[in-house]
Formats: structure tokens, C-alpha cells, sequence
């Protein structure tokens, strides 16, 4: 055989390579094609299976979060509790923490909120009283994360297990407190709490249950941009995300970051459950948070750890949620039709980060070359 075709480098005809940087507005660009895509796609699949016009299936959905003025507050509050719980994750994220435990989290400071507007009403001046609600919340959401950030941070454990397990624990701990506050009894729900007097609600403004709620998050949010892009603390993380190993080289304390961070993270739930129990239900079970845990954790990564942009993505995944839970009522459709739908959108939105984070080069054949 000839030396020259032994020796011959076969190139794959189709190569993927890491992507360094891509303009703002092209990587948005992207995006906006890979929503009207998914959207052609959803309209293709509503034809086909259903016989609906699209175009009234997609009002359905903007009316479904819209409609009304109920509906809108509660559009925004539910984008409220969900970016909430994605700022908790995002600091451990950015660290590289893989803090599954945010369900769990948020439903202790929620039982912690529960707790003290059922065992601590009317026996402390309403300022102590308010304060203390507060306080409980964040210390318990505290608590619930230092635990496996300090088996992490001393024998290495395995903080994804150990996070996710702790979920499971919360819901146990409310189940039992729920056998104790039955009201009524044997009716196995805790009921509104404090219904006549409304001791430890959470005050409204104008009239509106959520608006507090919104402004709250709102300032939280922007805070947590600043403190993660321009504070010294926000620098470690990043430090401590990108290698521990440099971070350790220029001095800092990882063990001292990852317990700081997962408190940090910690409180931001503890908060949320305390808007969730005292802002708005005003009770506790063990669904209480519904699943926002392991949603923030979508919208963490789809913002790529901006909290300016998880506002974008927590309204992106609250509007298809609320808007395929009215187009399955609306058009007696299974809840199996409008997840399919909501599956087929998320995965444009997710998929399309892959070119912009990735390119993909094809070979060119021998003929085009000369």
C-alpha cells in the first residue's frame, strides 16, 4: 500500500468546537429564533392532534396569565416565589455547590414562619412579633443548608445526595407538625392560620396580598446582582466555581466560602418560605413549595447565574405553566397536551444554548478545496 495513503489524516466530516465568546445580540438572536421554531412546532402538533387553530390556543395562554387582574398578581406573585428560590441557588451554583436542597429549604423557613404565627400570637408586641417571624424563617432555611455544607466543607461528601435527601426530611418534619396543628381535627391540613385576627400575616399594600411579596423579591434581586458581580464575596465564589485549587493558590479559604455561600443560599429560602406561609397561604403543607425548588434550578442555568436575567426565565417558565393549565381547561385537553407542549418549548430554549455555546464545523469536500 502506498505510503502517502497509510499516512493520510482522516478528518470527521463534522466537528464541534467550543465557542470563546459570541456577541450579546446574536446569542439573543438565537434564542428568539428557537422560541418562533418551538412555537411552529407547537402549532404543528396542535393541528395534528387536536384540530384547534393555533393562533386561538396561544391566546388562550396569554389570556391565561392576563386575562384578568386576578390573574395577572397571580402571574407575577408565582414569578415572585420562583425567582426568589433562584437567587438562594444561584450563589451555590456559581460556586460550583450543587445545592439540590432548595425544596426543602424553603419549606423549613415556611414551618418556621408556621410555627411561630401559631405558638407565638398575641403574646409579644406586634413589632417583636413580626421581627421574630422573620428571624425563625431565615435562621431555620439557614440551618437546613449549613448541614451538608459543613459535611462537604470538612469530609468532602457528596453535596448533590446530601442536599436532595434533606428534601425529603422537611417534608417528614412538616407531616408531624401537621398531626399537632390539625384544625380541625383529623382533617390532616393545618387550615388558614390565625383567620380571625390575622396575627403574623404579612401586611398588603394597596389593598393587594402579593404586591410586598414583589417588591421584596425585586430588592433581593437586585442585590444579589450586586453582591455576585461587584462585592469581594461575589469574586470568591467565582474563584471558587472556576478551580479550588487556584482559589487555595491565591489565599482563599474554600471551606470558609462554601459554609458563607450555602448560608447565604440558606436565607434567601428561609425568606421564601416566609413569603409563601405568611405572605400569601397563610398555612403549611407539604406541598407548600410545589416543585419551585427544582425549577429554580432550570432557571439558575438558563440565566447562566445573571439574576437580572432570571426574572426573563422565571416568567418564561410561570407563563407556559399557567398558560398550559388554561388552554387544557380551556380546550378539555388532558394535562398530557399541554406538558407535551410546554416540553416541546423548553426544549428549543434549552437545546438552542448549545450553539451558542458550541459551532459546528463541516468538512469541506475535495473538490470545493481546489
Amino acid at each position: 500500500m502506498n505510503d502517502n495513503v497509510k499516512n493520510q489524516v482522516h478528518e470527521p466530516l463534522i466537528r464541534v468546537r467550543k465557542r470563546y465568546t459570541m456577541r450579546w445580540y446574536k446569542s439573543w438572536a438565537v434564542r428568539v429564533a428557537a422560541v418562533i421554531l418551538a412555537l411552529l412546532i407547537c402549532a404543528l402538533v396542535i393541528v395534528l392532534l387536536t384540530g384547534y387553530n393555533p393562533i386561538d390556543v396561544y391566546k388562550a395562554m396569554i389570556e391565561g396569565n392576563f386575562g384578568n387582574a386576578r390573574k395577572m398578581w397571580n402571574t407575577f406573585q408565582e414569578l415572585a416565589f420562583l425567582l426568589c428560590i433562584s437567587l438562594a441557588v444561584t450563589p451555590a451554583f456559581k460556586m460550583r455547590f450543587w445545592n439540590i436542597g432548595a425544596e426543602g429549604q424553603t419549606l423549613i423557613g415556611g414551618l418556621a414562619s408556621a410555627a411561630c404565627m401559631i405558638y407565638l400570637a398575641d403574646k409579644l408586641p406586634l413589632p417583636v412579633y413580626y421581627l421574630v417571624i422573620i428571624a425563625a424563617s431565615i435562621l431555620a432555611g439557614m440551618i437546613w443548608s449549613l448541614i451538608p455544607a459543613f459535611f462537604k466543607a470538612k469530609f468532602n461528601t457528596n453535596e448533590t445526595l446530601f442536599t436532595l435527601m434533606m428534601n425529603y426530611v422537611a417534608m417528614q418534619l412538616v407531616s408531624f407538625c401537621i398531626v399537632y396543628w390539625e384544625n380541625p381535627k383529623d382533617s390532616n391540613t393545618v387550615g388558614v392560620i390565625n383567620r380571625k385576627t390575622h396575627a403574623g400575616w404579612l401586611p398588603t399594600i394597596a389593598d393587594n396580598k402579593y404586591l410586598l411579596n414583589i417588591l421584596i423579591v425585586a430588592a433581593l434581586t437586585v442585590a444579589m446582582f450586586v453582591y455576585l458581580k461587584y462585592s469581594k464575596h461575589g469574586y470568591e465564589i467565582s474563584v471558587v466555581g472556576e478551580s479550588e485549587n487556584t482559589a487555595k493558590y491565591i489565599g482563599i479559604n474554600v471551606k470558609k466560602v462554601i459554609i458563607r455561600t450555602m448560608a447565604l443560599s440558606g436565607a434567601l429560602c428561609g425568606i421564601a418560605g416566609l413569603l409563601l406561609v405568611a405572605g400569601t397561604d397563610h398555612t403549611i403543607n407539604t406541598t407548600t413549595v410545589g416543585g419551585m425548588g427544582f425549577t429554580a434550578i432550570m432557571v439558575s442555568w438558563l440565566a447562566k447565574f445573571n439574576p437580572i436575567v432570571m426574572t426573563l426565565t422565571s416568567f418564561i417558565l410561570v407563563f407556559l405553566d399557567r398558560g398550559a393549565s388554561e388552554i387544557a381547561t380551556r380546550f378539555k385537553l388532558n394535562e398530557s397536551m399541554s406538558d407535551m407542549l410546554t416540553g416541546i418549548i423548553l426544549f428549543f430554549i434549552i437545546g438552542c444554548e448549545f450553539f451558542i455555546n458550541y459551532k459546528i464545523n463541516v468538512r469541506k469536500s475535495r473538490k470545493e478545496e481546489k
